[in-house]
């Protein structure tokens, strides 16, 4: 199977399945000097850990990361980082039912039709469970980003219908209720949205944002490799995630260009001899940074395990009236908040680490430097 490795300098390879023995990732590139433990990884791993609400699958998993590789006495050495959390709650007979069954909403019918053969439980690599690799991965580049002044942030934008208001934006309400929602009114509404749709065996989606601040311009390149079109790649490939927009998006399309462009201006306050009096762009023009906020909004669908009977069909091609039974998340949208932005981590950092030969004086600064070591003749 290809197409498990994600990045060009900055490289994560995840492997695993969700009722294997456990899920794992290898990140290469990372350079040598980058402080780095286990509680770094474990922090970020707690946030998509499940059961940590009544609103998230009751399997209990502590996701409990260990380092096998490429860290000595608390730093990076330069060398592959491998690093695997065990699976510890596998409930493989739950799927039981499943074994020659096509969900509706799942990988089942594709995976089937691309290999002849499919891991029923739980959906093997197809699981949400895969995306402990790409978490595990994204702290690491997060932290290599902390040292360049670069922070990324995500949170819930929506929780199906229920909006959180800009207005009323609060950072630390994020990691305050079960939603990540930014605004508290909206997470009470949410709440009792999300109740009714348990009461009726049905489940929901919503939307993530995430921002980077500190971002300096010059980040992607002007043809295939974008930074949008990045960024698009990355979270398009989270099993859920169904669109992605950049700054205004889709309401882009509504606008004329007096409304959509941004103008430029000086800004001196902020040490930048150009600057943008608004973003509609999201921080990116003609698919490379522009040194302002960079946003990106992830739309994620309903989680398709459901226990309201739905009509599907066996391999054979007969009707099947399907509930499925097990523990699942009747909302996978929290949890996804971590892993948009780990994803929007490693992005950036294998593109900061693209960047550095873009110019001759880029790679002057290094290999010219007073601080290079150089061989001496003996």
């Amino acid at each position: 199977m290809a197409g498990s490795i994600y990045g060009k300098l900055f490289t994560i390879s995840t492997w695993g399945e969700s009722h294997g023995k456990g899920i794992g990732v290898v990140v290469d590139g990372c350079p040598a000097g980058l402080p780095l433990s286990e509680g770094d990884i474990q922090r970020y791993l707690a946030l998509r850990r499940p059961g940590s609400s009544a609103y998230t699958t009751p399997r209990k998993e502590r996701d409990l990361v260990t380092i096998l590789s490429g860290v000595f006495e608390g730093v990076t050495t330069g060398t592959p980082i491998s690093l695997i959390v065990y699976n510890e709650d596998q409930r493989s007979a739950d799927y039981s039912q499943l074994q020659d069954t096509y969900r509706p909403g799942h990988a089942d019918y594709t995976f089937d039709q691309k290999y002849g053969f499919r891991d029923h439980r739980g959906g093997g690599r197809s699981s949400g469970r895969e995306t402990i690799g790409r978490v595990a991965a994204g702290a690491i580049a997060k932290k290599l980003l902390a040292h360049l002044g670069i922070s990324v942030g995500a949170y819930a934008a929506a929780i199906g219908p229920v909006t959180a208001d800009p207005a009323a934006f609060d950072a630390a309400e994020i990691r305050r209720n079960p939603f990540a929602l930014p605004d508290a009114q909206a997470a009470l509404r949410a709440e009792a949205y999300i109740q009714e749709c348990m009461r009726d065996h049905n489940s929901a989606g919503g939307i993530i944002e995430c921002v980077a601040d500190g971002l300096p311009a010059g980040l992607g390149e002007p043809v295939f490799d974008k930074l949008d079109a990045c960024l698009g790649k990355a979270l398009l490939s989270i099993g859920a995630v169904k669109g992605v927009e950049i700054g205004d998006g889709f309401a882009a399309a509504r606008a004329t260009g007096l409304t959509n462009n941004d103008a430029f201006t000086g800004d001196a306050d902020h040490n930048l001899a150009i600057a943008k009096k608004t973003n509609h762009a999201g921080g990116i023009l003609g698919g490379i940074s522009d040194g302002s906020r960079l946003i990106v909004r992830a739309a994620v669908k309903p989680t398709p395990s459901i226990a309201a009977l739905q009509e599907t069909v066996n391999r054979d091609g007969h009707p099947v009236s399907l509930s499925i039974r097990g523990r699942h998340d009747p909302l996978i949208v929290p949890r996804a908040v971590v892993v948009v932005e780990a994803m929007t981590a490693l992005t950036l950092a294998d593109l900061l680490l693209q960047n550095m030969s873009s110019r001759m004086e880029y790679v002057e600064r290094i290999y010219k430097s007073k601080d290079m070591p150089h061989n001496t003749r003996m």
